[in-house]
């Protein structure tokens, strides 16, 4: 693979982990505190305990991610499952900004030359761009999950993070009047920027 291949892949993994990020805490920052502990029901996580396990995710997986097994021995996944009781809305963001900073701080320094080498997860060997395609997936797997239940709790207050039910054609329109995003890193705000400007597409 060329390391210009490389590289814009590398640049378009950043500015997607970005990106899911982005929306994650948008959809968090809708909700009263009291709701992002909230479960819909015995066996569902909260939009907490998503947070959580993201960030024990990300700090297991990345630190060291060169060099170490991406499932570190300290890691207890269980507790992530777990939010005590004294844990604040604040407390959470913390913890979820700390991952995102290892997620950044392992793939930025990045080269090409890195792509030649082969990292462990759970002892199980993997490419440079599969280690770092899982955990996309993984991420957005779990931003959905955050997304759906902030969309759930907030109901008839949600302010749509997408394009609003009914409204393609207007949206395709508001495309055509230049509103294209054409940095991946922002390729998920044209919808929530679509909805608050919607009305003058009535």
């Amino acid at each position: 693979m060329s390391e210009t291949v490389i590289q814009h892949y590398l640049e378009d993994a950043l500015s997607s982990f970005r990106a899911y990020k982005k929306l994650a805490e948008k959809a968090i920052e809708q909700l009263q505190d009291e709701e992002v502990f909230a479960t819909l029901d015995e066996e569902s996580n909260s939009v907490a305990v998503i947070m959580k396990h993201m960030a024990g995710n990300m700090l297991s997986r990345w630190t060291d991610f060169l060099h170490s097994d991406g499932e570190k021995p300290d890691r207890n996944r269980d507790l992530e499952f777990v939010i005590d009781p004294q844990t604040s809305h604040a407390d959470l963001m913390t913890y979820w900004q700390r991952g995102w900073h290892c997620v950044f701080a392992a793939l930025e320094p990045l080269r090409p030359e890195d792509f030649d080498k082969k990292v462990l997860i759970r002892g199980e060997e993997h490419s440079i761009i599969q280690a770092i395609d899982r955990q996309m997936t993984h991420y957005a797997y779990h931003v959905g999950q955050i997304v759906f239940l902030a969309k759930h709790l907030r109901a008839t207050e949600w302010k749509s993070l997408s394009i609003p039910r009914n409204r393609s054609a207007e949206f395709n329109r508001y495309l055509d009047q230049g509103n294209r995003e054409t940095d991946s890193e922002h390729r998920l705000d044209v919808g929530s920027r679509f909805s608050r400007e919607s009305d003058k597409w009535l």
